[in-house]
């Protein structure tokens, strides 16, 4: 943490190593009626700067420096995003002419290339969910939010609990970035999301597939990028308030922003707040299901002609109940007192014991430095995760880990040339975990990670290409420890090392169709549970037992996409393969049963197999009138064990998703829709031997969003209905579905939520 104070200090003086400041304005206008564009929004996304055109059109951006190359997006309700270029040594009066249209194709993204790009010379397989996705979208927590992007699916534990799945892929092998820093906690686990406030984002990219190179071990599946909003224009104060509310358990949210920037000092502050009581599935609430969150971040910074240094502070509880409790006859829920829990009850916002007491403590530095020859761009992050697990008492919890990471990423660029732009990098991490309770899951142990990558990029007019290679190293030691006064787990000591490398190819056939392709390598080392778990504790109804002879999971993987993109018509359609040695997964050896506190439970030790991951996934959007807007996606992921050539477990189903969106344009409103859509999920047949087949099922939803003006203040309202019909159904990766709520028992099972009433109302100010 005193480095990265040090830092910001180091970094003040530096301003004058630079090129002098300028300004650089434009304006933004139609390109058929070459009428003006007032509320355009420009962004210079590598320098974190904005603005916005005024009445007559213009903008104009301070601070920035007087030379080098940046991109610069151009955004406007109803027209095509421009992507443009900009050598700032020659610019000045930028006129940016843009097109009507119906669907807006272009978009930046930052994940899964080195630098800001235009996402059609993107080789990787980026999906963004803008701001008005994740408001119009009514949910629990981030991942629900953007589980409808193609080839995303979720891990859940009733209605608050998400992990991401990626292309078949989860827990340790999907990295999630927040503050430009790899999020840290305990993603081995399933009982537990994300320790990140949904609010807060501007912006979520996903990155389907591997991408080692980049991130390193655990981008095996893919990446899911938290982007926080860009810092205000200059001399303006912005903010936002949110607030809603779900009729089936609830759930209350609430979030107030506000942020400004004065001569290119910047600064933001956020506050969250969720509560919910117990969710209703067709048949009845599922005691214990509710859960509260409470967050609170800032960040303070500079954006001058150097570049930008931005430090990020945020601090995130999320207290959730444990389902634990069993059904008398009739199928109403007892306490183990035999005492039956009233409506009451279920619906209260306190939590029964057990619940998870899960707190997230981070400090981010980011910069982007300008030199003559190139940029360097930075993060150093601490970060403490903690959980604590309390099944008898409110204070003293039975099961407690305490993480602390500190990180470190760095990546020079190197001016362009010829259309060649180079990137070095080198990143690292130290971790230290200790056991803070009486009951031991996982041993104390320290972790140390290096990853060093080299990376071009070679553009022409319609063609890209990138290549690199990474080395990583990383080291985990594990420490004996005795529970109740035996010993409990022996020292180890674990080194992996691996070399990585990626190839992508993007060709634009013409300014409709386009095709990306990639092929390379990845790995991902153990996880700690991986390799020395040693017991069971509250969320689960399975003993594990680690194994430290595991080697690393080594991918070698392919996919393409083709697209097509005109006024009305969006469609994609892409297939991947993904070839993983070493796959490490747990499973049940020949029926083998513990007795733990005369209750048997199944023995689940993690074993590795070469496994095989393929798939699909495609999307049509259709336009063919200013009122209607269809959109269709599919994706299906098969997983393969190779050895056996039995399915992969907890592969999702294929799922595919269709909505109908009317758009008219009503007097004194603003971007007014009315939605239907219909889910399929399909049956999932292929399943491991240990698991249960899910039968198929339908979901169908409502939706209505608009924005009206009270004075000059606009105010966004939506209302959704989701599970219509409040369809009884069993999502295959659920943990509360029958075999996996409780093993002992394979007929034990809790629906997924029933029908969903959710109203929202969000407020931007400036």
């Amino acid at each position: 943490m005193k480095s990265i104070i040090l830092y910001i200090f180091l970094l003040l003086p530096a301003s004058n190593l630079f090129a002098e400041v300028i300004s650089l304005d434009g304006h933004v206008i139609d390109a058929q009626t070459k009428e003006t564009l007032p509320g355009a929004v420009i962004t210079i996304p590598d320098l974190k700067i904005s603005a916005v055109s005024d009445d007559s059109g213009q903008f104009t951006f301070t601070n920035i420096p007087q030379k080098g190359r940046f991109l610069i997006e151009v955004r406007y309700i109803g027209y095509k995003t421009m992507i443009q270029t900009v050598d700032l040594s020659a610019a000045s009066g930028l006129e940016f002419a843009l097109s009507p249209s119906t669907i807006e194709t272009k978009e930046v993204v930052i994940t899964g290339t080195a630098f800001s790009t235009d996402n059609r010379k993107n080789s990787t397989a980026v999906s963004s969910v803008t701001k008005d996705q994740l408001i119009n979208r009514p949910s629990g927590n981030l991942v629900d939010a953007i589980a409808k992007v193609p080839g995303v699916s979720q891990v859940t534990t009733g209605g608050g609990i998400s992990k991401p799945v990626i292309r078949g892929l989860s827990y340790n092998r999907v990295v999630t970035l927040v503050d430009g820093a790899k999020q840290e906690g305990q993603q081995w686990g399933d009982e537990h999301g994300l320790e990140v406030d949904q609010y807060s984002a501007e912006r979520v990219e996903v990155l389907r597939g591997a991408a080692s190179l980049l991130y390193g071990s655990d981008a095996l599946g893919g990446v899911i990028n938290v982007l926080e909003p860009l810092p205000s224009p200059e001399g303006k104060i912005q903010g936002e308030l949110l607030t809603s509310y779900q009729s089936n358990n609830g759930l209350s949210g609430s979030s107030a922003m506000i942020q400004g920037n004065t001569d290119g000092f910047v600064w933001r502050a956020r506050g969250s707040y969720k509560n919910a009581f117990s969710y209703n599935a067709p048949g009845g609430r599922i005691a214990n299901t509710g859960y509260n969150e409470t967050s609170l971040s800032g960040q303070v910074g500079f954006n001058k002609k150097w570049g930008y240094a931005h430090l990020n502070a945020s601090s995130f509880r999320n207290n959730i109940g444990l389902p634990d409790f069993s059904r008398n006859p009739d199928g109403q829920f007892e306490d183990e007192n035999g005492n039956v829990l009233s409506n009451d009850d279920l619906k209260s916002r306190d939590l029964f014991l057990p619940f998870q007491d899960i707190r997230h403590y981070k400090l981010a530095m980011n910069s982007h430095i300008l030199f003559s020859t190139g940029r360097l761009r930075t993060t150093l992050a601490f970060q403490n995760n903690q959980r604590r697990e309390l099944e008898d008492s409110r204070t003293n919890p039975s099961l407690f880990f305490d993480l602390k990471t500190y990180s470190s990423d760095f990546k020079y660029y190197f001016n362009e040339k010829r259309g060649w732009e180079p990137v070095i990098g080198l990143s690292g991490s130290l971790q230290n975990n200790k056991n803070k309770a009486e009951e031991l899951l996982i041993p104390d142990y320290d972790s140390r990670e290096l990853g060093l990558f080299v990376y071009a990029k070679k553009s022409w007019e319609s063609t890209t290409f990138n290549f690199g290679a990474r080395f990583d190293y990383r080291n985990i030691d594990g420490f004996a420890m005795e529970e109740d006064g035996a010993p409990k787990f022996n020292n180890f000591s674990n080194s992996f090392s691996n070399v990585s490398g990626a190839l992508g190819f993007t060709k634009e056939f013409n300014e409709h169709f386009n095709f990306k392709a990639n092929l390379g390598s990845a790995f991902r080392s153990p996880n700690i549970a991986e390799l020395s778990s040693d017991g069971v504790h509250e969320g689960t109804f399975r003993y594990e037992i680690g194994n430290n002879d595991l080697k690393p999971e080594n991918s070698y993987y392919g996919d393409l996409a083709f697209e097509f993109n005109n006024n009305t018509v969006s469609a994609s359609i892409g297939a991947f393969n993904n070839y993983i040695d070493n796959y490490i997964f747990s499973s049940q050896l020949n029926n083998e049963t513990i007795l733990v506190d005369s209750e048997t439970l199944p023995v689940y030790r993690f074993i590795q197999e070469n496994a095989n991951l393929s798939g699909i996934e495609a999307s049509l959007t259709l336009h063919p009138a200013e009122l209607i807007h269809i959109e269709n996606s599919f994706s299906y992921t098969r997983g393969v064990n190779r050895a056996t050539k039995n399915p992969l477990p907890f592969i999702p189903a294929g799922v595919l998703r269709n909505e109908l969106r009317l758009e008219p344009e009503i007097k004194g409103l603003k971007s007014t829709y009315f939605s239907l859509a219909l889910d399929n999920f399909f049956k999932q047949n292929r399943i491991d031997l240990f698991e249960t087949k899910s039968a198929g099922y339908s979901l169908v939803n409502l939706g209505l969003g608009t924005t009206f003006i009270m004075g000059k203040q606009p105010i966004r309202m939506n209302i959704s209905a989701n599970n219509l019909f409040d369809k009884a159904y069993y999502d295959h990766l659920s943990r509360f579905k029958p075999g996996r709520l409780d093993e002992t028992d394979p007929l034990t099972g809790y629906y997924n939520q029933g029908r969903n009433i959710s109203v929202g109302l969000y407020l931007p100010f400036k």
